[in-house]
């Protein structure tokens, strides 16, 4: 009998234990102790407890950051780095203080003293509540069978010491429903630096996705080398095919395996930091509403991405028993590590 069973049992006997006379109840506490397996001396002491107060409450000192000006901090920073992993969070927590000072006033030094020493794993129970209210969405890939012998599978890495190899993926802006037709967000990131852009596209025809990929090109501060996408329809067809071969030095043209969603993992995790986080999971079906969203995601959206938010980028893992064992670099911003790349295109 587990834990929440044990509970449900105490909590139908008790109002009967109580109401018992002393003969009653030794027939009821024997009953307790034979069904739940606990010594005479607790099981009393549960069945003599007041209603309500069944839970058992934390023993030890109450936590220092139980403090409501440092919760409304936190909070406040949280929802404008757009709910950022604990280990960015932490990174950046120092950096964004100044700009909420600005606005809500001085935050007093205790109360900085705890923002700036709490540790990752700290940021992940506390914000716990709020991250639980985000839900995921649906999945609109469907498989583009045409030219699949024409583009190969990617089976390197390429060159991740440099920037202009990237992985593109579409995300559906379809509610609860991928029927009719509706607008879809295109996603792009660089393997090296992280740097990304999105587009939004109209029922991601192919026509579509090839202008705002010539859109998201001729804005990269750094030239298209190689695209790498998962083998959906608007991905894997003659239009993007003739775009990337038809120049004077072809874009490399690869595709990820069929089914495996961790070929594209540099791109899969910007889906929800850069299209979700912006656009949430409603439905948009308007198609006026896309020369706003694209001029969001090419001007505000994008310098806010790629100069103030850091990222997470994996140096290498390393296997040990049936575990992995990851080491990461100092999370940085995708301009940071351009600039430390030194491989910035000139105009």
């Amino acid at each position: 009998m587990g834990q929440k069973e044990k509970k449900s049992y105490l909590e139908s006997i008790l109002p009967r234990y109580k109401a018992s006379g002393r003969r009653a109840k030794k027939l009821i506490l024997d009953e307790f102790c034979a069904v739940c397996g606990y010594n005479r001396k607790y099981a009393i002491r549960l069945l003599n407890k007041p209603a309500g107060h069944i839970k058992k409450t934390k023993r030890g000192r109450k936590s220092k950051y139980n403090n409501p000006l440092f919760l409304e901090v936190l909070n406040e920073i949280f929802k404008a780095c757009d709910y950022m992993c604990s280990i960015r969070l932490k990174a950046v927590i120092a950096q964004w203080l100044p700009f909420y000072e600005q606005k809500h006033g001085v935050v007093a030094d205790e109360t900085k003293r705890l923002l700036l020493s709490v540790n990752r794993a700290t940021l992940d129970r506390i914000l716990k509540p709020i991250r639980a209210k985000h839900h995921k969405g649906m999945c609109g890939t469907k498989p583009g069978t045409l030219l699949k012998n024409q583009i190969p599978i990617r089976t390197d890495n390429w060159d991740i010491n440099s920037p202009g190899y990237m992985e593109a993926d579409t995300v559906a802006h379809c509610g609860g429903s991928t029927a009719g037709e509706f607008v879809w967000s295109l996603t792009m990131t660089d393997i090296h630096t992280g740097w990304t852009e999105c587009r939004a596209v109209w029922n991601k025809d192919a026509i579509s996705v090839r202008e705002q990929i010539k859109d998201i090109e001729l804005m990269l501060p750094f030239k298209l080398l190689g695209f790498d996408s998962d083998n959906g329809s608007e991905f894997i067809n003659h239009v993007l095919l003739e775009y990337f071969g038809n120049r004077e030095k072809p874009v490399q043209f690869t595709r990820s395996r069929p089914n495996k969603k961790n070929d594209n993992a540099h791109v899969e995790q910007k889906n929800w930091t850069h299209a979700r986080h912006l656009l949430e999971y409603h439905r948009i079906e308007e198609p006026s509403l896309l020369p706003l969203i694209n001029s969001l995601y090419a001007n505000e959206w994008s310098i806010y991405q790629n100069l103030f938010c850091p990222s997470l980028k994996l140096k290498h893992k390393e296997r040990f028993k049936s575990k992995y064992i990851k080491i990461y670099d100092q999370p940085k911003t995708p301009y940071q590590r351009l600039i430390e790349s030194n491989k910035i295109r000139n105009g």
